[in-house]
């Protein structure tokens, strides 16, 4: 354990698996005390809200919620104040990701992938600013280095997380000086699960692609999170974990 976030309270959305059970565990290991939202995945937000308090007794609660579901947003700051007295980072990591190919697009796509990637980290940013701003705390969105580099066949998840990237950056002139707002754009770190992600080959042409020529952990996403969260001059700021892709696609 670090120590760096001892006796800080942080929401982490999507928090249950993959990059958000990462994120967990590193700024659980950090000190901090972590709220694991989830929607859909119980089993495995339950496994880790195990793993996290047998490591340190009562340090780790769940609070499920539908991220689309608005009105529901400012609970989850009311279940982190109710388990912590604080709530002093918010992590967005939470995100639906397919392909919305041009000609095949309808409004619940439109509505799905704006909602969890945009929608959501807005009103929920809105619902626990002002516990932020007592708390002179922190907002991490993870945005996608595809914000500038359009994906191809996912013009609604890219227009969303583009509009993460401003949200991200309007939200630090918004909220500072009190809360300071960033981002942390993945490269390729863990593979999307649709099936017409497992082509080995299309795998290896992205790689090839990667200055560093492997794929990136989720515990290096992990990490660009636990630095912005304790940087406190950083504001503002987009950081590509990406092993150099972005720059030269």
């Amino acid at each position: 354990m670090s120590g760096a976030l001892a006796g800080k309270t942080v929401l982490v959305t999507g928090g249950a698996r993959r990059l958000g059970a990462a994120i967990c565990r590193r700024l659980h290991a950090a000190g901090a005390n972590v709220v694991v939202n989830y929607h859909r995945a119980q089993q495995d937000a339950q496994a880790l809200l195990r793993e996290l308090n047998g490591r340190r007794a009562d340090s780790a609660v769940l609070a499920r919620a539908d991220l689309l579901a608005t009105g529901a947003l400012p609970q989850l700051v009311r279940d982190t104040l109710a388990a912590f007295g604080q709530l002093d980072a918010l992590v967005n990591n939470a995100s639906s990701f397919y392909p919305t190919p041009v000609g095949e697009i309808g409004e619940q796509a439109w509505d799905d992938l704006l909602g969890t990637n945009l929608k959501a980290p807005l009103f929920l940013a809105q619902a626990a600013a002002p516990e932020l701003r007592k708390a002179h705390g922190c907002i991490v969105n993870i945005i996608d280095i595809h914000v500038e580099l359009p994906l191809k066949n996912h013009l609604v998840y890219n227009t969303a997380k583009g509009g993460l990237l401003a949200l991200t950056r309007s939200l630090a002139r918004e909220l500072g000086p009190q809360v300071r707002v960033n981002g942390v754009s993945p490269g390729a770190i863990l593979w999307p699960e649709d099936p017409a992600w497992q082509n080995e080959l299309e795998r290896r042409r992205i790689v090839n692609q990667t200055l560093l020529q492997r794929t990136g952990e989720p515990e290096d996403i992990a990490g660009a999170v636990e630095f912005l969260l304790t940087a406190p001059y950083v504001t503002g700021q987009i950081i590509a974990v990406d092993g150099g892709r972005s720059i030269v696609l």
